[in-house]
Order: structure tokens, then sequence, then C-alpha cells
């Protein structure tokens, strides 16, 4: 069915269908196609099960069928539902990674801290006595 659709002038065929039934002339007559072009688009729908036809009179009227319409969209569906499952699942990776690496800064930071505060008892005083001051008063 996707393959079908592929083509825009099928496209633009099932598009004018959604509307409602027409024949082959009516449809060639709104679309850029030859009527023997309209037929074999007609004959593709038809045979991926997204187009009926029906014969009333002496013409034949072409419809969507809604059991096609429908077994295309459970396929698109099930595609989205795996495609977002797919993108959950790898935006949780890496917001667990990202939360990970968090984790690891913020230890990090903490150690640096304890050995900051650690080095600053053994040094008591303000920087002038370790020897940083440019001169100016603190």
């Amino acid at each position: 069915m996707l393959v079908a659709l592929g083509d825009p002038m099928r496209q633009s065929i099932l598009d004018r269908l959604s509307d409602g039934p027409m024949p082959v002339g009516r449809l060639a007559e709104v679309l850029p196609i030859s009527r023997p072009a309209v037929s074999q688009h007609l004959r593709v729908l038809k045979d991926v099960g997204l187009v009926t036809d029906r014969q009333e009179g002496t013409r034949r009227l072409y419809q969507v069928d809604p059991d096609g319409v429908a077994a295309l969209r459970a396929h698109l569906d099930a595609m989205w539902a795996r495609s977002l499952g797919a993108f959950a699942q790898r935006v949780e990776i890496e917001v667990s990674a990202h939360e990970v690496s968090a984790h690891e800064v913020s230890t990090h930071e903490a150690s640096t801290y304890e050995v900051s505060t650690h080095e600053g008892s053994t040094h008591e005083g303000s920087t002038q006595d370790r020897g940083d001051s440019d001169g100016a008063d603190s």
C-alpha cells in the first residue's frame, strides 16, 4: 500500500475519491492525466486494497475501500508506536547518562571542596599569609 501511495498521482486520486465515488471519466476531467492513465492508477490502488469499484449502469464507480484504509492506518499506527517507543527509550538512556555524569561532577566538586577546606585549615589566615596577595588589603 505504501509503495502504491508513493506515486503523487495515486495520492491525488485517493484524495479525490475520499470525497465520494467517481467514475474514471470524472477523475480524468479533474486530473492532468489521460483516462487510460487514471484507469492504470486505479487498478494499482484496487490491487493493493485501497479502492473498490462497482458497476452502475454503463459506468464503473470507484471509491475508497474503508477496510483497506483501516489496514493502512493500523500499519502506520504500529510504525509510529514502535518509533515513539524507540525514541522514549533513547531519551531515557540519554537522561540516565546525563544524571550519572552530573552525579560524577557533583561528587568531584564535593571531594574538591573537602580538599580545599582541608588545605584551608592547615594554612590559617588570609591570602596574604600564603603569599598570594598582590599587596592590596583584603
